[in-house]
């Protein structure tokens, strides 16, 4: 029976996870942009992110499709450096959790929840039929702040079009994405619910086992 239970469970987390990147993959794959290029910022750091992830689809589209892993490594390469996972580790786990556990914990669960992110956002790139997306300034400008959304529509021929908003942080000199909000879900809160399901049942240890069993499964896919 727990068996059982712990394949629904990963089914569950599998099919959320894809569902929410599915949309996500398609705002820093497929965009449209009616204002300046400019990398330095947060809007501009998506478009950057698009037209590369765009070139490299295509540049790579015969190898990919002999071997779609190969877009683990472009995901690897142009989106996780500008993801502040730091951020993102800390948000997906209750405060007392992360607080109590060994910097060796720390950074297994970064380096699983990374993984997890990755071959997810890799998979979903898979799914892209016609969408566009459109992006939006951001309100009140980004200069002075530490913390700012943008927002976004992804354009559907057979649907309603679908809101969709990301959160970056400063980080220096560089805007960092740390979570994104698709129709009023938010993928942090995702990721901490389902985790947190699976605290409730173990620890921190346990939770990154769980994670690497995941993971290994899925590579072998």
């Amino acid at each position: 029976m727990n068996n059982k239970k712990t394949i629904r469970k990963e089914g569950q987390m599998k099919h959320s996870f894809i569902k929410l990147l599915f949309l996500v993959s398609l705002l820093l794959g497929f965009s449209q942009f009616s204002f300046a290029d400019d990398a330095s910022s947060p809007v501009g750091l998506l478009k950057s992110l698009a037209d590369k992830m765009i070139a490299n689809l295509k540049t790579n589209k015969a190898a990919i499709k002999k071997d779609p892993s190969l877009v683990y490594s472009l995901a690897y390469k142009i989106v996780v450096p500008h993801a502040d996972l730091d951020e993102m580790a800390k948000r997906v786990l209750p405060r007392q959790t992360w607080e109590h556990a060994t910097s060796t914990q720390r950074k297994e669960f970064e380096a699983e929840f990374t993984t997890l992110l990755v071959r997810t956002y890799a998979s979903a790139l898979a799914d892209y039929s016609d969408q566009t997306v459109r992006f939006y300034p951001v309100r009140g400008g980004y200069q002075g702040k530490n913390y700012v959304r943008v927002d976004s529509q992804i354009i559907r021929s057979d649907g309603p079009s679908i809101g969709v908003h990301y959160q970056l942080v400063l980080r220096g000199q560089q805007w960092k994405l740390y979570d994104m909000t698709v129709e009023g879900v938010s993928l942090l809160e995702s990721f901490r619910s389902q985790f947190a399901d699976k605290l409730s049942q173990g620890n921190m240890a346990s939770l990154i086992q769980f994670l690497k069993k995941h993971n290994m499964q899925k590579t072998r896919k």
